[in-house]
């Protein structure tokens, strides 16, 4: 098992660049998001000798440079500066909360209904399906054809690789929930986990969750971690043995 501030160390460095986002470093993590996404800029990883408002008008300042309105912060307790109380000052919106889980994989146990399955997207056909999941949960634009062969070519290079997998789960043959996860310094770090609405709290999430972690075992991972909503999977993450190491907080301006 990874120690807490090991466990505390990967979940700070854990950030995404979506194919085709720009990015920039600096006194912040900022990553532009590309239309498919809903566009805007994200920021994270605060480290600056700089005061609070310095940093956050730096990002300011590069969220209207690259010509978006929209900045998201993510805020975290190894923020240096911490830029929460300079956001609240001034009225943003805080916008999503999430909880940082790990376990031991070895100490993990997940009870998956009867009925409902599991696989590893390998297929194009699948990846089509796991679009079909992702569009309406996240409020994300449809792939073309060209942009599902591109995520398989990806999902099927990681897989190659033993760094990372997407997972597929099926409720009566229908696929209705999926998630990946990338396998980074013995860390399976668990993202992207969408279920469809009308299937939720029918077993399809745990499917997937049991799934990424047997699979993550067998290609070396020892700790799983994973960023949960408050409000959907963090009571069954917590239910299934992970550990809370600490929230993260969204907020969000119109710059």
């Amino acid at each position: 098992m990874h120690t807490a501030e090991e466990i505390l160390r990967a979940s700070c460095e854990w950030v995404w660049f979506p194919r085709d986002s720009e990015h920039e470093g600096g006194m912040l993590q900022l990553v532009r998001y590309p239309e498919r996404f809903g566009g805007g800029v994200r920021g994270s990883q605060v480290d600056s000798t700089a005061d609070a408002a310095t940093v956050l008008d730096h990002a300011i300042e590069r969220t209207r440079a690259w010509g978006e309105s929209r900045l998201t912060i993510w805020t975290s307790a190894s923020d240096s500066p911490d830029l929460e109380p300079e956001m609240l000052r001034r009225g943003t919106e805080h916008v999503d909360t999430v909880a940082a889980f790990a376990l031991p994989i070895d100490d993990a146990s997940v009870e998956v209904p009867a009925g409902v399955t599991a696989e590893v997207v390998r297929t194009l056909e699948q990846v089509r399906e796991v679009d079909a999941i992702n569009v309406p949960v996240w409020e994300q634009s449809p792939l073309d054809e060209d942009g599902l062969r591109i995520e398989l070519s990806e999902v099927s290079a990681a897989l190659d690789a033993g760094s990372g997998f997407r997972v597929l789960s099926r409720i009566d043959g229908e696929a209705v929930s999926t998630g990946g996860c990338t396998i980074v310094d013995g860390f399976t770090r668990l993202w992207g986990a969408a279920t469809l609405e009308r299937s939720r709290g029918l077993g399809a999430y745990r499917a997937v969750l049991a799934e990424r972690l047997r699979l993550s075992a067998e290609l070396g991972a020892r700790t799983a971690l994973v960023k949960g909503r408050v409000s959907t999977s963090a009571p069954i993450l917590a239910r299934a043995g992970f550990r809370h190491y600490g929230d993260e907080r969204a907020y969000r301006l119109t710059v």
